[in-house]
Parts: C-alpha cells; sequence; structure tokens
C-alpha cells in the first residue's frame, strides 16, 4: 500500500527554486554517489536505445539521521514531505514520467533471476534498503536533455522541515523568508530537531 507522503531531502536553493517557480526538477543520475545505480539506469537507456533518462528520488519512510546527513547534510538541508497522491498525480501528466517503488536485491537473487530490461532504474542493491526509495523516471526516445522541469501544485506539499544543524537563531529568518514567497505564507515550515529534542532529554531526566 502506497505510503500517504513521500519526502524529499534536498538543499535550500533547490526549495527556493521549486517553491518560486511550482517546479520539481529531474536531473541525469550520471552524478549519483552511487555508481552501481547510475550505471543501472545508463545500461537502460542503452538497451531502451533511448537518448535521455532522468530520474529524482524519495524516501517513503519518516525523517532518519542518515537521510538528513546523506542527502541534505549541513545547515541549508532541507526536507520536502509531499502528499504521494498528489504529487504522483501532477508529474504522471507529463508524457515519459513514470514512478515506482525501489527494489533492493542480493547479488544472490540477481544470479538466480536476471532482471527485466524495465526493472533496471528500479532496482537497487540490498545494503541501500533503509533508505526505503520511491523514484520518478523520465524518458524520452528522440529529445536529449540533462535536466526536465515539472509542474506541481502548491497543495501537494505538507510540509518542509529545516535542517537539525541549522542554528536555532537563524530559522526564524529562514521561515520568513520562505513565507515570503508568493502563495507560501500558509506553508508549515520548522526546523527538526532530530539531534536535539528537549523532550526526549526531560523524558531522560525522569529515569530512576
Amino acid at each position: 500500500m502506497p505510503k500517504a507522503f513521500i519526502r524529499r531531502y534536498t538543499q535550500l536553493p533547490s526549495l527556493i527554486y521549486m517553491l518560486t517557480e511550482r517546479k520539481l526538477t529531474l536531473l541525469d543520475p550520471g552524478s549519483w554517489d552511487d555508481k552501481n545505480d547510475s550505471y543501472y539506469l545508463e545500461l537502460y537507456r542503452e538497451k531502451k536505445k533511448i537518448k535521455t533518462v532522468l530520474a529524482l528520488c524519495f524516501a517513503m519512510d519518516a525523517e532518519t539521521y542518515h537521510h538528513w546527513s546523506v542527502f541534505a547534510g549541513g545547515s541549508a538541508g532541507v526536507c520536502i514531505q509531499f502528499d504521494h497522491k498528489k504529487l504522483v498525480a501532477a508529474l504522471r501528466r507529463r508524457v515519459g514520467v513514470r514512478t515506482g517503488e525501489v527494489k533492493y536485491l542480493l547479488l544472490t537473487q540477481q544470479r538466480k533471476n536476471p532482471l527485466k530490461v524495465s526493472e533496471l532504474p528500479f532496482s537497487k542493491r540490498y545494503a541501500y534498503q533503509h533508505e526505503n526509495e520511491f523514484r520518478v523516471l523520465y524518458e524520452s526516445e528522440g529529445e536529449e536533455r540533462a535536466a526536465l522541469d515539472i509542474p506541481i501544485p502548491l497543495p501537494s506539499i505538507a510540509r518542509i522541515t529545516l535542517s537539525p544543524w541549522l542554528a536555532v537563531a537563524l530559522s526564524k529568518h529562514v521561515k520568513d523568508t520562505l513565507h515570503s514567497i508568493p502563495g507560501c505564507s500558509n506553508l508549515s515550515i520548522a526546523r527538526s530537531t532530530l539531534i536535539s529534542n528537549q523532550e526526549w532529554k526531560n523524558l531522560g531526566e525522569r529515569a530512576k
């Protein structure tokens, strides 16, 4: 069953662009850190004999330290929580887009049951299973491009969480700046307390 929300971990400049332009940007996966993953997407492009494959990744789980540190590290990191159904409905209006959950496979599984070409973009090594990823893919047979903007409705954004490494003293200014973007005054924006939560500390003090 699809998750009600999916999360995109990124950096503040990307968030500002998304809110200002009301668009999500799919990019060439060639620059991804996981070269096994980007290799499978390039294999898919070659085997399908198409000119362009672009992708964008989301997490289906609640926030984790791993997601913050790997995909949105530093004080400029942000997590954008989307309404799953609203976002996917908007993205699928673009011809050439398909979406799906990533499957995490062991090498032993691959040896016994070779993948179909259509499965290549949604398959990763088992070591990455904790990412619980949802992926958006765009492909084009005749057009070469390195990026693609897809319009999205502002109501598809359920919440924005600022980096847990953002100084508390700066968080209000960042919130005010984001709220000043036309149409964004009512967005739910908060700073993550993942690495320092006062209630968690208070509960610890009750230990006997």
